[in-house]
């Protein structure tokens, strides 16, 4: 399988930000001599695929997209904890005009996704969250599609592996928004991005090593350690291109919120964000339930970003987040390979 997103010019991969990644900021990244992945975990297909068809006006380059895998329905497992935390997270709601959302479970159109994506092929395809089928994985290797996996630890690379995956996601504990691992109710662990990076290249697949990089002596280190490319994914977040909010930008840029914090409290998965009023409030108590507590928290999360008020949203950001700045993607490439 030809990893043509590991064979560019320029390292840097952009990495996939749901509500953050955009074609321009994808193609941007790309244009720069690296590759701009696209964040189609959300999307419906048919906005899956103009978005592809914009990146592809805009650039000349493989197109690389990331997927989150079918989570379990917890609905009626954790039926009483989802009702406690929609009431917990109540006063938040209505303070904002809203009220909570319905802790729903959701595929996010995943079938009809793939199913595009056999038909009209792109050059990568990389999942989040855990497996796949493996019919998923030999349908996309059937017509040319390169498959990747986000792991966090050695046993769920043997595991992609097993998947059949062309090439690992090597994601570390300062990485910024949703931790990959495998299973919802996994308690991350605290392994830097050099130790998973080193844990899972003995499998001898190619690996894009992903988490907290805030510059080029960053890139430098993990390409030396054996990555075939590096993700950054909180220092897109401020470019010009970027799908984010005014007020995201804001708070990385601002130094109003220097801490962060892996917290369950805005998905029910664990997540890396800038610590503010929310985290404070809510933090250890939602229950290990995605995408339930996503959906539970959705309004609440829009009315504060449409307000700009960052204390009630996911400002999602990892350890290098203070480097973050205003500027075009372009230049956020150039400083960490000019």
């Amino acid at each position: 399988m030809a990893l043509s997103i590991l064979s560019r010019p320029n390292p840097v991969v952009a990495a996939p930000m749901a509500g953050v990644s955009t074609p321009e900021l994808a193609a941007a990244a790309s244009a720069s001599g690296g590759i701009g992945f696209l964040a189609a975990a959300f999307l419906a297909p048919a906005s899956l695929r103009a978005e592809v068809a914009a990146y592809r006006t805009l650039v000349d380059a493989p197109v690389a997209l990331n997927l989150f895998s079918p989570q379990p329905d917890r609905s009626a497992e954790l039926a009483s904890q989802l009702v406690a935390y929609a009431a917990e997270i109540a006063a938040t709601a209505r303070k904002h005009g809203v009220e909570p959302g319905d802790p729903r479970h959701d595929e996010f159109h995943f079938d009809a996704k793939v199913a595009y994506l056999v038909a009209e092929p792109v050059d990568a395809v990389t999942f989040t969250f855990g497996p796949v089928p493996e019919t998923v994985v030999r349908d996309l290797q059937g017509v040319g599609t390169a498959v990747g996996f986000t792991v966090t630890s050695l046993h769920e690379a043997h595991q992609a592996v097993a998947l059949g995956a062309d090439f690992l996601v090597a994601q570390g504990a300062s990485a910024g928004g949703h931790r990959g691992t495998w299973h919802v109710s996994d308690e991350p662990n605290e392994d830097s991005t050099d130790d998973v990076l080193s844990a899972v290249s003995t499998t001898g697949l190619p690996v894009i090593a992903a988490g907290g990089v805030a510059g080029r002596d960053d890139v430098r280190r993990l390409l030396d350690a054996g990555a075939a490319a590096v993700a950054v994914g909180t220092l897109f977040v401020a470019a010009d291109e970027a799908g984010s909010s005014t007020a995201h930008r804001d708070a990385l840029t601002s130094g109003r919120f220097p801490g962060t914090v892996v917290t369950r409290a805005f998905t029910g998965r664990p997540a890396r964000a800038l610590r503010n009023a929310f985290v404070a409030d809510h933090d250890g108590h939602a229950p290990s339930a995605y995408p339930h507590v996503q959906h539970t928290t959705q309004p609440v999360r829009q009315a504060a970003a449409t307000a700009g008020d960052p204390d009630a949203m996911a400002l999602w950001a990892g350890s290098g987040h203070a480097a973050a700045a205003r500027r075009p993607a372009r230049d956020v490439v150039a400083a960490l390979w000019p």
